[in-house]
This record gives structure tokens, sequence and C-alpha cells, in this order.
């Protein structure tokens, strides 16, 4: 009797390096598994996976956004900052909200109808947007949690059954970005123009306001991550966009499974892309290992998920010509 081969995709992969690794740092790390730490680590990189989830939707659509930090930490920084001085909480938030999209739209239009790679754009528009904020819209790197927000306190400030709020968040999060990819038009058009977007544009698609669709709806979905990350910490360091998260995201997303030529992977990629990065982050924390020795790490794994996304994902001549991030 012929066996069937056994065949592993990249999810399954980090899915098993994901539980290798809890095995080890369970047993070397006293403490590691302890649902304490198991409850904080999952709070902690809850907010990396909602923007991983964001950074999703606009890396199939073959695109990717290096603006995602700053366009959560500004914005966010915005709603709060004018909730407390006295504007209210639904108009504050929904001005940094428009203010998120339009960062979102500019980023689409720029990419999708100027035809600039994504790469220089959302860069570009990332400094911009840190720039704006430190020079412009905000008083300071560091705002406050105002007391006219306690009404979105349980975004991630609470406990929802027993379970840290954030978590709840990032979970419907997940499973609201699933049923758009698999099960709206949309969402398999995103799928469509990110695997062949000129095949999509032949077949009538519209090509152009979908992609910038996918900058805005990730755009929005960064400012809920602020929010949560706000709400829990009880203030927003804008400061932030000056560290090393959006490499984070862009590992989470890519040793996943998600693509970067476009056109594969979901929210399970995300998901235990999240889990086997949290996982690591959290064994270096408890190790006391410095930022510059945790960096160095993520960077070489980073550089091998790409290498292995592209053994994997080949871009042939005609992928090559078909809008490159």
């Amino acid at each position: 009797m012929k066996r069937k081969a056994i065949k592993l995709d990249q999810q399954a992969i980090v899915f098993l390096l994901f539980v290798l690794v809890f095995i080890v740092f369970t047993i070397a790390l006293p403490g590691f598994s302890s649902l304490g730490n198991l409850v904080a680590m999952l709070r902690s990189i809850s907010v990396l996976g909602i923007l991983g989830l964001g950074m999703a939707i606009v890396v199939i659509g073959r695109g990717i956004d290096l603006s995602m930090v700053a366009t959560m930490a500004v914005p966010t920084a915005l709603i709060m900052t004018l909730a407390g001085s006295g504007v209210g909480l639904w108009p504050a938030l929904l001005i940094g909200l428009l203010f998120a999209a339009l960062v979102g739209v500019l980023n689409g239009i720029f990419v999708a109808y100027a035809e600039i790679p994504a790469l220089f754009v959302t860069l570009a528009m990332g400094l911009g947007l840190a720039g704006l904020g430190q020079v412009g819209i905000l008083k300071s790197d560091m705002v406050p949690w105002p007391d006219q927000m306690n009404a979105l306190l349980w975004l991630g400030g609470a406990d929802i059954a027993g379970i840290p709020s954030s978590i709840v968040i990032v979970t419907l999060v997940a499973v609201g970005v699933w049923l758009f990819l698999k099960h709206t038009k949309v969402g398999l058009f995103i799928y469509a123009i990110g695997d062949n977007p000129n095949g999509a544009r032949t077949t009538g698609m519209p090509v152009r306001p979908i992609m910038v669709f996918q900058y805005v709806l990730a755009a929005l979905i960064a400012v809920l991550a602020g929010l949560v990350m706000a709400s829990s910490n009880s203030l927003m360091d804008t400061r932030i966009y000056n560290l090393s998260l959006i490499y984070d995201i862009i590992l989470v997303v890519v040793l996943g499974g998600v693509g970067l030529s476009g056109g594969r992977g979901g929210v399970l990629s995300v998901v235990v892309g999240t889990l086997l990065v949290g996982t690591i982050i959290n064994g270096m924390t408890i190790l006391n290992l410095t930022l510059d020795v945790q960096n160095l790490f993520k960077g070489i794994v980073l550089l091998i998920a790409i290498a292995l996304d592209s053994i994997l994902n080949p871009r042939n001549e005609e992928t090559a010509q078909q809008g490159d991030i």
C-alpha cells in the first residue's frame, strides 16, 4: 500500500516551530508557562497581531505599508488630544479616523494611480506623518489617556469574562478580516489583484480603487490597534514609530506565509506568525537580552523568512513586471 506523503506548507512549519520553541522555553525558563506570563504575553502581542492583520490585507494585494506604525500613533494621539481638550469623544474619534483614512487614500492614490512603488510611498508617508505629529498637531510626544475617553477603556484596559479585552479585540479583528478576505467580493478581488493585476484588470475588476481601499482599511485597522495600545498603557508614546515595530509586523506577516509577491496567505498566516514571534520576544525578554541583541536576532529571522518566501513563491519575469513592492 502506498503511503500518502505529508506535505507541510509554510504555515504548518511555522506552527510546528512555535510548538517547539514553546516547549523549549517551558523547560528552560522558569515561570514561562505560568498562566500569568502567558496572559501577559498574549496581551502584549495583541497590538502586533492587529497590525499584522492590517498589513496582510495590503501585502496580499501586492503592496506594503511602512506607514502603519505612524498611522497607529499620530491619529490615535490626535484623538486623545482632541478629546482631552473638550472637543468630545465622538467628534475627536471621527476626526482621527478621517485623518487616518486620508493617509490611506494618499498612499493608495500614489501607488495605484501614480504607480510609485509602495515601498517608497509608504516610507515617505510614515516619515511625513511622524514629522507632522512632532512639529504640528501634537503638543507632546507622550499623550496621556484622557478621562473623556474612558468609554473606550474596555478596548485594552479591561477584562471581559476574565480575559484581557485586547485579546478579545484581536480575535474579533481576525474573524472580521477572515470574513472580509474569504467571503466578500472585494476580499476575493484583492487576492486576484495580488496574484495577477493585469489579469484582474482584463476581467473588469476595478483594480485601482480596490488598491486604494486596501490602504484605507489598513490605516483604519492601525488606529484601532493604537486605541487598544493606548487604553492598555494609559498613554500613547508617539516615539514608537522610531522603534523596530514595523519590522516586527513585516516579520509576522512574511514568516506566517503571506507571500510578498501577492495573492497568498491569510488570517491564519498572521496568527501563527504572531504566536511564534510573540513567544520568541517573550522568551528573550525573560532572558533579559538587550534590545540590540533582540533586534539582531529578529533581523536574522526576518532575512530567513524573506528568503524562504522567495523560494516558496518565486517571481518570474511576468511577476516582476506586475507592480512589485
